[in-house]
């Protein structure tokens, strides 16, 4: 590879004279730089610059520099730039600066670093104000430049800066930065300078000098701690690194005639059609986000902007349509032009991403299936967080509980106790603790405790600071700006200005994240229902062609009938162990398990039990595991056992004899041992009472109404041989012909197992074919596979004790994610490809599912979509969450294989071209 080729391919020019590149790969480009080049070629005036491309990242990293050939391009594209302003990058006369800005393929607001006005210098900032005429706005973009500059590249503690900030300003009698004369600006800059030596430092006046340690500060930000926090936090993985944008400085601090601003196109935290924002006159682009100033509503700058607000709003709107998607923007208006500095997809609430999508579609600009995708999963999950119910909004202790208003940052409610720091904030969460997290304002350092917390006050900042942008992206309760709150981090207190009431640290409060409102002492919360909007979006993800259908884990009537009412088509997992620790049926069980009496009674209660199961499912299927934990699980410990427990299982008050026992039955490891099918192997009565109990349950329900039609799927764990299988299954299928021939009536019932032992998995085709010779009918109708036993055997790794070091293998990258909550595609998910594969050669009609944890897991519900499962079964609560990713796998999958269809049309085309020569191709 050439340097010319290298060149061409990291660095891409945009805005001014730059050629529009095609389709720009977000991947490289980051999502700034995709924005950039997108509103370039659609006509959208963007400050012309040029994107250092994110392997550079990857370069930067393991060298801690760039190539000499890269400078080398680096220089040459300003010099386009400077052709294309006519101005001269630190001209002493009328100079080009440059801004100097990260930007990852997914978006991490404020994570990784920015700095502004590179290229100023002693003499280039007495040109701007020469060519500008207005030397106070040159001096204080020189000011901001050596503070960013100090921070960011250097290191200098920002607190540093802000003490010579705070004393000129007091001096003055300012009371806003705004406030400051040309005078005071000057003396700020020397006083920073000062700052630089006191720390060290020098500034470097050299323009090229300036913008090289920004572009490496900003590739060195991909792995400051706050960055690689972020990405643990939201689980970001698989990208390159950021991209480093250079863009042509437009200034919205050079009068009442120009301004700066953050805006969504519609609103991100209801998703209601309107355009959502801020603007400051007379500022820079820091200053919305940062809460130094208090900024005005996008909706008043069409009183003093009019020309550039309406322009704007051609422009955003423009920029949404081509994306198909609600915009975040940002934008300068200097001296009246509008500029746009970037647009990416906007973060938003749970409750605005479903209207968003929903309007999208009526719209006419996304079909259903696009406008699925514009739904996260983690949306779908916020909307099922609690919230104040109306009621409880209603009430004088809610009402003359508000002690303090501010800014509806983000969705929801939450209640708890108040932290002061990020690090208390995790501390409190790691013991359980639910917390609130306050602060004067937050920053991105501030993100773990964010995280921890279960809702965020802050005394300033507007609805696009930090704090509201992180929260509307997590979807957790969020007030800002709450400015009538003065904030002692140190005294760990807040005390409400206009009454004087104090809170402290461990005091408990509520926060209202949709409407602003922070109350005193705890307000009851509830859980929101589906329907609505959020139906719609359910209905849309189930009628996709192919889509996967979504049973739940539920144990219990009320379990069922709660998935039922989450769109559940069934049960996929009833786990019948789960039924036996009631206080009054445990014992039972004891008995049982110490001298074989009592079966009967555990049948009568595992009866009732699955009738409830049946009742709330109302012709769904159930799919019900036999017994499968080792029993120990059901035995006191030891030391617990007294002489009137000893009494209670039959032993009279021979402590001793009962000790003997639970030892006598100890295994060394009990999840290898006798377990699953083993236990009904080695005890086939349990295996018979349980099926007993099952079909008795269907006639039973058939009894109370003819027209019900249960339908019992009997599921063998802990499988590893076909003659394991072949004997529970014989078992199952005479008890099941025993009791419909006894109580007359026709149960469509199935058996099947769940596939979670490798062996199992790698001779799925056995199983499949499997048949009772006495009938020649298939022996086995279903795979279910227990992917949670399934990897811990495949990677040796206990799930019960993996916590000791998976957080770890994911620090070090030796993880990429936890395979105990997304599925392992490599290794377990092979074992689930190929059971899948030779079961269903064996017999096309194999029903196929999963019912352990992973389906729950969108990214894991995609990988089980691709290998071809039908089912996928989760907690009752994931039920809607499964959906969704169940409707999206199927788009995804479709859309996968049209493009796929496009490339080989085209590679067709293309040798059709050849073979008619070259002449064919010029008129093509």
């Amino acid at each position: 590879m050439t340097n010319t080729t290298f060149q061409n391919e990291h660095i891409i020019a945009f805005g001014g004279s730059a050629r529009p590149t095609g389709e720009p790969n977000r991947q490289i480009v980051g999502g700034k730089g995709l924005g950039l080049q997108v509103m370039s070629k659609i006509g959208v005036d963007v400050p012309p610059g040029f994107t250092l491309t994110t392997p550079l990242c990857q370069v930067f990293a393991k060298e801690n520099d760039l190539p000499a050939a890269i400078w080398e391009n680096v220089r040459a594209n300003v010099r386009r730039v400077e052709q294309d302003m006519g101005k001269k990058f630190g001209s002493k006369v009328n100079p080009l600066l440059f801004s100097c800005r990260s930007g990852a393929a997914i978006s991490m607001p404020g994570m990784m670093d920015t700095v502004l006005n590179i290229g100023l210098n002693e003499e280039a900032v007495e040109g701007l104000a020469k060519a500008t005429n207005n030397p106070r706005f040159a001096w204080d973009s020189y000011r901001r430049l050596l503070d960013m500059y100090g921070e960011v590249v250097l290191g200098i503690p920002h607190e540093d800066f802000e003490k010579r900030f705070d004393k000129i300003k007091a001096d003055a009698g300012a009371v806003n930065d705004v406030d400051l004369d040309v005078s005071s600006l000057q003396k700020l800059c020397k006083e920073y300078k000062e700052v630089y030596t006191e720390n060290g430092q020098e500034f470097p006046s050299d323009p090229f000098e300036q913008l090289k340690s920004c572009v490496k500060a900003v590739f060195g930000s991909w792995n400051s701690a706050r960055a690689i926090k972020y990405r643990e936090i939201n689980k970001i993985t698989g990208l390159i690194g950021t991209a480093t944008n250079i863009q042509t400085m437009v200034f919205g601090n050079m009068g009442n005639d120009s301004g700066t601003g953050v805006a969504f196109s519609r609103n991100p935290s209801t998703g209601i059609n309107e355009l959502y924002g801020e603007y400051l006159i007379n500022a820079q682009g820091e200053d919305v986000v940062a809460g130094i100033r208090t900024p005005e509503p996008i909706s008043k700058m069409h009183a003093v902007l009019p020309d550039a607000y309406k322009k704007f709003v051609t422009n955003i709107n423009k920029i949404e349509r081509h994306f198909k998607d609600m915009q975040d923007v940002e934008f300068t208006v200097e001296k009246g032009k509008l500029w746009m500095l970037q647009c990416r997809s906007g973060k938003r609430t749970g409750q605005a991403a479903i209207k968003i999508a929903i309007d999208l579609e009526k719209d006419g600009i996304c079909s259903p299936a696009e406008s699925l995708l514009k739904v996260d999963p983690d949306h779908v999950r916020q909307l099922l967080h609690p919230h104040f119910p109306a009621d409880a909004l209603a009430s004088d202790k809610y009402k003359k509980g508000v002690f303090a208003k501010g800014l509806p940052g983000g969705p929801g409610a939450a209640v708890g106790k108040l932290v002061f720091t990020p690090k208390e904030a995790e501390e409190e969460n790691a013991k359980g603790e639910v917390v609130i997290l306050v602060r004067e304002t937050t920053s991105p350092e501030d993100v773990g405790g964010m995280w921890a917390a279960a809702g965020i006050l802050t005394a300033r900042g507007g609805m696009t600071s930090h704090a509201a942008v992180v929260a509307r992206g997590w979807g957790k309760p969020c007030v800002c700006g709450c400015s009538d709150l003065d904030v002692s981090e140190t005294q760990r207190t807040v005390t409400v200005k206009s009454t004087g009431e104090l809170f402290k640290a461990g005091d408990t409060i509520s926060i209202n994240g949709s409407t602003g409102e922070t109350i005193r002492g705890p307000i009851d919360m509830e859980v929101p229902s589906l329907g609505g909007d959020l139906g719609v979006i359910m209905d849309w993800a189930d009628a996709q062609p192919g889509a996967m259908k979504v049973m739940a884990n539920a144990d219990s009537g009320p379990d069922a009938a709660q998935a039922a009412g989450h769109g559940a088509v069934g049960v996929g997992l009833c786990r019948t162990e789960h039924m036996f620790f009631a206080p009054e049926r445990l014992p039972i069980v004891r008995r049982w398990i110490f001298n074989g009496g009592g079966l009967d009674k555990i049948k009568q209660f595992q009866r009732h039990d699955f009738h409830e199961l049946f009742k709330a499912m109302d012709g769904k299927m159930v799919t019900i595991r036999l017994l499968d934990p080792p029993l120990h699980e059901f035995l006191p410990r030891p030391e617990n056992v007294t002489e009137k427990l000893a009494e209670q299982l039959g032993f009279g008050k021979d402590v001793k004899a009962v000790v003997e026992r639970i030892n006598a039955m100890h295994e060394e490891n009990p999840m290898l041992g006798l377990r699953g099918c083993r236990l009904g192997i080695i005890h086939p009565e349990f295996t018979e009472m349980q099926v007993e109990a099952i079909i008795n349950a269907c006639a039973d329900q058939i009894d109370e109404n003819p027209k019900a039609n249960p339908r019992p799927r009997i599921m063998i764990p802990l499988i590893g041989s076909t003659a394991e299988y072949k004997n529970q299954a014989l078992i199952c299928k005479a008890m099941a012909e025993r009791v419909i021939a006894e109580r007359k009536v026709d149960v469509p019932y199935e058996i099947g197992t769940m596939i979670e032992v490798p062996r199992a998995a790698l001779t799925s085709d056995q199983f499949a074919a499997l048949v009772d010779e006495a009938d020649g009918k298939p022996l086995c109708s279903f795979f279910s596979f227990g992917t949670n036993d399934l990897t811990q055997m495949a990677m040796g790794i206990s799930r019960d004790d993996a916590n000791e070091f998976i957080p770890r293998y994911l620090e070090l990258g030796i993880f990429k994610e936890d395979p105990f909550q997304s599925i392992d595609e490599e290794g377990v998910g092979q074992l689930v490809r190929r059971s899948v594969a030779d079961g269903l050669r064996v017999n096309p009609n194999l029903s196929l599912s999963v019912c352990g944890e992973h389906g729950g897991d969108p990214k894991s519900i995609r990988f089980f979509h691709d290998v071809g499962l039908a089912y996928v079964s989760c907690s009752p609560f994931r039920v809607p969450v499964a959906r969704l990713a169940a409707g999206q796998a199927a788009v995804k999958h479709l859309m996968a294989k049209q493009e796929e269809e496009k490339k080989k049309q085209a590679a067709k085309t293309i040798a059709i071209q050849e073979q008619k020569g070259p002449a064919a191709m010029v008129v093509q």
